[in-house]
């Protein structure tokens, strides 16, 4: 019987027609024994695997290479630099993603994330739970400037969240939605532009080269020692050593980061600091983004099965 290796747990958590999709089309559904550390913890399970669902765990080319009828994999997210694309590419094999699935839950956690560090939130909690009852001084986020830093769908979600805080938007995006930006307002600028004038900006770009420490010591040095960095997309965008200096310093305010350049982040200095909010890579993780993504990329294993045009092939 053909197989589909999952990886991830996240997947049909909150779902039983994402499971069903694969059934109906007489799949059997391999779960992979969690946590996923590396590639020999899906090593000899592939002989029987024509798809793989995935989410941040490393499918390398030794695991493409391993799995003789492999014809399709799908990330369970937006990112694939956890993929050998290369590998994937010369076997043959579909790589595709689920773009637009999570878009609001990741830009509820950036909201999340910017109240949170303007109101000092979390500082406040531990501070009460501790039997004291200060006065806490935070900064307002009604009326102040936001910058986004790539337009895509999560970030005009964020875009559009904003307006109901009264908020200027500054965006960036390489391939730049003129009427989207129109109709909600958004003023077109260069990423220097953002970083000297806004108040929160907030990174919603995919990694890649050039996009690798697309923030690092220079551009912390442009931004406001009162600005907040959000950072929801991917680790390796955020020179981390540079955002340490700059937040240790108080060249800035502070940071939200939900996504780090090694997962966990067990030995990042980051977690020495108070004025950096630190999430485990959360962002999409709610029920209706994950039923969401979960029906998305089952549609698409069956869908690349049957030869199908997939609109979000990546590979």
């Amino acid at each position: 019987m053909d197989k589909v290796l999952v990886t991830n747990a996240s997947f049909a958590k909150y779902s039983k027609r994402a499971e069903e999709i694969l059934q109906d089309y007489g799949l059997e559904i391999i779960r992979v024994k969690q946590p996923v550390t590396g590639e020999n913890d899906l090593l000899g399970q592939l002989d029987d695997v024509v798809a793989i669902i995935t989410g941040l765990e490393p499918v390398t080319g030794k695991v493409i290479n391993s799995a003789p009828r492999l014809r399709v994999i799908v990330k369970h997210g937006i990112g694939v630099d956890n993929i050998d694309l290369d590998a994937a590419k010369e076997k043959g094999v579909i790589v595709a993603n689920s773009p637009g699935t999570n878009r609001e839950a990741v830009a509820d956690l950036v909201f999340g994330l910017m109240l949170s560090l303007a109101r000092k939130i979390p500082q406040s909690d531990r501070q009460v739970r501790e039997g004291k009852w200060p006065k806490v001084f935070g900064q307002s986020v009604w009326g102040k400037t936001l910058g986004i830093i790539g337009l895509g769908v999560i970030g005009k979600s964020v875009a559009q969240r904003a307006k109901g805080f009264n908020m200027k938007v500054l965006a960036f995006d390489k391939y730049w939605d003129e009427e989207f930006a129109s109709a909600n307002g958004i003023i077109r600028s260069e990423v220097d532009e953002i970083l000297k004038e806004s108040d929160f900006v907030t990174l919603h770009v995919p990694l890649m080269e050039e996009t690798r420490n697309l923030i690092g010591e220079k551009q912390l040095s442009i931004m406001k020692p009162t600005a907040y960095l959000i950072n929801a997309a991917r680790g390796g965008v955020v020179d981390e050593d540079a955002l340490y200096k700059a937040l240790k310093e108080g060249r800035i305010a502070g940071a939200g980061i939900d996504v780090f350049s090694t997962e966990p982040p067990t030995q990042s200095p980051l977690l020495g600091l108070q004025n950096v909010i630190l999430t485990p890579h959360m962002g999409g993780f709610t029920d209706g983004a994950l039923s969401m993504t979960s029906e998305f990329v089952s549609q698409v294993v069956v869908d690349a099965l049957k030869g199908r045009e997939i609109r979000s092939r990546i590979v």
